[in-house]
């Protein structure tokens, strides 16, 4: 197998190339990873991104984030949807 030489490689590197934008905040994809487990009753990998995504939350952010209170409620209804598959003999009826 071939190695491709260094000298080719920073060749291709552009040296003001853009830093690639985001469309979402890390958090939002977590939050789209947890809800995707749910749907794929993997209860234990949603309950793990929730812990994650509390970490995220808990620390201090630097500037705050303008969407924290948007955030937090985001994580309760998380919680309570996950609760809810894993309890679905409590609301039924």
């Amino acid at each position: 197998m071939a190695s491709v030489p260094e000298e080719e490689i920073k060749s291709q590197i552009k040296p003001n190339a853009a830093v690639p934008r985001y469309s979402r905040r890390l958090s939002d994809k977590i939050l789209i990873a947890f809800h995707h487990a749910c749907d794929q009753s993997d209860y234990e990998i949603a309950e793990q991104l929730l812990r994650i995504l509390e970490t995220m939350l808990n620390r201090r952010s630097v500037p705050p984030d303008s969407n924290r209170r948007k955030t937090i409620e985001s994580l309760v209804a998380a919680h309570e949807r996950l609760w809810h598959l894993r309890h679905p003999e409590k609301h039924a009826g």
